[in-house]
């Protein structure tokens, strides 16, 4: 697997690359939901480009920025032995050179949500994505289905914008007790860790009460009560895949949504409807 940290480093291997190409973005600290991405376009491309960064842009001040978990030794390593080509690796200067002011604003699509409760964080992954997607010309984008609204908001992005490629949802890996493999779960301590868990256990009953005909708010009532202490629920809803836009009751093509924290860690799970 070859390392290009800078953009010509990138642009001189594209010039050379099979003619399709897809490409994993990631921030790093990979765990198999990552490395997942990387087999599913290891399957159906000539090449695989995967990217370690981490986008000072959609954090906001206050968040774990600093903190982020980073091993990009450890991270060349997997995706070495999952068949990626290249892995580009950039510093921020790089991406975001002196003066650099450009933004990219997909709408209401990420203006709800994790869009309401992070101010400016979907601005900032559509713009970086944006950019990454300019670099790497991709045939396919593969991203993990964990962030059901990053994902919405990705597939806008390149419906908008017109790239030339597609956009592959792979679905969360989950550990044998059902936590969403996320790079933040290093962060639990031992007790939330057991109760993590139980973020996934309330999605899973709040589906199963609308499928029995429990009325809406009081299935995400029981349902919420699930969520195992010290787990403090952000939300809990039914959402459009595409416009995730709010549903007042389940129906095709929509996502089940929640987040919660857990001492300091903020946690996301989804549902896709049907499974």
């Amino acid at each position: 697997m070859q390392l290009a940290t800078t953009i010509e480093e990138l642009r001189a291997w594209r010039r050379a690359a099979p003619p399709t190409v897809g490409f994993v973005p990631t921030m790093g600290a990979l765990h198999d939901g990552h490395l997942e991405l990387a087999r599913h376009a290891r399957a159906q491309n000539a090449a695989v480009v995967a990217s370690v960064f981490v986008n000072p842009l959609q954090f906001a001040v206050g968040e774990d920025l600093e903190r982020y978990p980073r091993d990009l030794a450890g991270d060349r390593e997997k995706l070495a032995a999952t068949g990626v080509d290249l892995l580009f690796a950039p510093d921020a200067r790089e991406i975001y050179p002196q003066g650099f002011s450009t933004s990219i604003d997909v709408g209401a699509v990420g203006e709800g949500f994790e869009g309401a409760l992070r101010p400016g964080h979907f601005r900032g992954v559509a713009t970086v994505v944006g950019k990454l997607l300019h670099l790497v010309a991709p045939q396919r984008l593969y991203i993990g289905q964990k962030d059901a609204q990053q994902s919405a908001v990705l597939r806008k992005l390149v419906r908008d914008l017109a790239f030339d490629c597609t956009v592959s949802i792979v679905p969360t890996v989950r550990e044998s007790d059902g936590l969403a493999m996320s790079s933040r779960n290093c962060y639990l301590n031992e007790s939330e860790r057991r109760s993590a868990p139980s973020l996934h256990r309330l999605l899973r009953r709040f589906v199963e009460l609308l499928q029995a005909g429990e009325p809406f708010d009081i299935a995400r009532e029981r349902a919420s009560s699930m969520l195992e202490a010290p787990g403090q629920l952000d939300y809990l809803a039914c959402v459009d895949a595409e416009s995730f836009e709010p549903l007042p009751a389940l129906r095709a093509s929509a996502f089940v949504i929640a987040a919660a924290h857990f001492g300091r860690t903020r946690l996301l799970d989804n549902l896709w409807f049907p499974q």
